[in-house]
């Protein structure tokens, strides 16, 4: 309960009056008691400086005159509460207000250190209590005649009734203290109430936003630094309701963007745990929801052992890479990435799996072509060098030879000129812009051409190409240099692989 600052505040404001009144007592009570002690101190000094020692002083032997000194004080003691006492030089009281100490020694009577100070020519006061609890102010004066002291004057007064005065003074301050520390209290827990609820109100709400109820609004009841607090508080659910509001939308945004995108994506931590994976990774994996448990190399290392944390940790010190993967009869890419943390440490990474089959069949079929347009392109180089090393071997002094060898390396230049704009309009593949020239031509005399093209090529390997022409034309309608290209191929795989000194027979 006092770890309440309620009731802090009620302590500090009851220690602040409680310390006030203590001081303002102690100070009242002792100005008070001064002043008393002040006042008796001046009557008793008046009695005796105006009204006995002027009395007395004339009076050469103390002794002699006593019964004149004894009426003297009689008179001035009437109506006076004060003692006198007349002492002389042997210290014998010779007259006093109280008849009971005429004749008896002052020194067994009153206080002797005053006396022997009166005797020696000084005047003293003092305070003192007896045993019985009687206080009372004592104060002493030489009686001086001439140079010699003659006797003493001991005048003293009780000072019970100022102290029972100052005690009185005190019980009334001490209620005065406790009416006013029970004021203090109430008015205290008031007025630390009007302080504290508004801070109690705030914490209440604070507690239920801390337990996700947003929708918490306090009443600003004043200008004052509480009511700030209030109208900041306020501001700070406004803003904290907006941001969550954008956070959700933000959320509900990439939460719609990974369950509808055609790529999976995994999401894991350092430790293997797979945090997130959208439905387009399920479906790569053939996973259910629980078979994450499992771990991420228990899933992915089922299909790559090299994507797995302990390879990409140990081989890749940046976390990022990318590794093709088979996973059924689809190839994906694997394109990984690490995630920080607040503190700007590694706290994962991200895995998006890419269906890249389209992409590498195409690859493939790249290759392929460039591989066959080798071939194409290998196929009448062939025959051009072949029958230039003829005609350079002395073919070139037989003209009917000569004429036809150049002719064949005329029509092979005329082809590789038609290849590489082949090649070009190959390019036109993917916009549906591919020219055929169609027409009708002659089948054999297409195939007879070829033949003659690929002669000294077969001849290279001691080989002899047979062709069963037949007698009737054979005219259809197709592109020329197409459909001798794939005569040309076929032939050129003919030779290629048949063993030597064979036959390769064409027949239509």
């Amino acid at each position: 309960m006092f770890k309440s600052i309620r009731w802090r505040f009620i302590i500090i404001y009851f220690l602040l009056v409680f310390i006030a009144m203590a001081i303002v007592g102690v100070y009242i009570v002792d100005q008070f008691e001064k002043y008393h002690l002040k006042t008796v101190s001046e009557q008793l000094n008046r009695i005796a400086e105006d009204y006995i020692l002027p009395s007395v002083a004339p009076y050469d032997d103390l002794d002699e005159d006593k019964d004149k000194i004894q009426n003297i004080i009689d008179t001035w003691s009437k109506g006076f509460r004060e003692e006198i006492f007349i002492i002389n030089e042997n210290f014998q009281i010779i007259a006093t207000s109280n008849a009971n100490f005429i004749g008896r020694n002052a020194i067994d009577i009153l206080e002797y250190t005053l006396i022997i100070d009166a005797a020696k020519g000084d005047v003293r006061e003092l305070d003192l209590e007896s045993d019985s609890g009687l206080r009372t102010k004592n104060i002493v004066f030489p009686i001086v005649r001439g140079d010699n002291v003659n006797g003493i004057l001991y005048i003293r007064d009780s000072l019970n009734d100022i102290y029972d005065t100052l005690d009185e003074s005190k019980w009334i301050l001490t209620q005065a203290t406790m009416l006013a520390l029970f004021i203090t209290i109430v008015l205290g827990y008031l007025l630390a109430k009007s302080v504290t609820e508004p801070i109690a109100e705030v914490t209440r709400k604070a507690s239920r936003m801390a337990k996700g109820e947003f929708e918490q609004k306090v009443d600003v009841k004043s200008d004052d630094e509480i009511g700030l607090l209030g109208a900041m508080f306020n501001e700070l659910t406004d803003k904290l309701k907006n941001t969550l509001g954008e956070m959700s939308s933000e959320k509900s945004k990439l939460e719609t963007i990974l369950n509808n995108m055609a790529d999976g994506l995994l999401a894991v931590d350092l430790k293997g745990n797979v945090i997130h994976a959208n439905p387009k990774a399920m479906e790569i994996l053939g996973m259910k929801a629980e078979d994450l448990e499992n771990g991420y190399d228990a899933i992915i290392g089922a299909y790559d052992e090299d994507l797995t944390i302990k390879k990409i940790g140990k081989e890749k010190t940046s976390w990022a890479g990318s590794r093709n993967v088979s996973i059924g009869n689809s190839i994906y890419r694997g394109d990984y990435a690490t995630f920080n943390d607040e503190n700007k440490e590694y706290a994962g990474f991200v895995i998006l799996l890419q269906d890249v089959t389209e992409q590498q069949k195409l690859e493939n079929m790249r290759k392929e072509f460039v591989a066959n347009v080798s071939h194409e392109l290998k196929t009448p180089l062939t025959s051009i060098k072949s029958y230039t090393e003829t005609l350079l071997e002395g073919a070139v002094e037989d003209k009917d030879v000569a004429e036809k060898f150049l002719t064949v390396i005329d029509s092979e230049s005329d082809r590789m000129t038609r290849l590489v704009r082949d090649l070009l309009q190959l390019s036109n593949f993917d916009y549906e812009k591919v020219t055929w020239n169609k027409g009708c031509h002659d089948v054999r005399d297409l195939v007879g051409k070829a033949i003659m093209k690929m002669d000294v090529t077969a001849r290279s390997k001691n080989m002899k190409i047979v062709f069963d022409s037949g007698t009737e034309k054979m005219e259809r309608f197709f592109d020329h240099d197409r459909i001798e290209q794939v005569f040309l191929n076929v032939l050129a795989n003919a030779i290629k692989y048949s063993d030597e000194s064979t036959t390769v027979s064409v027949s239509l």
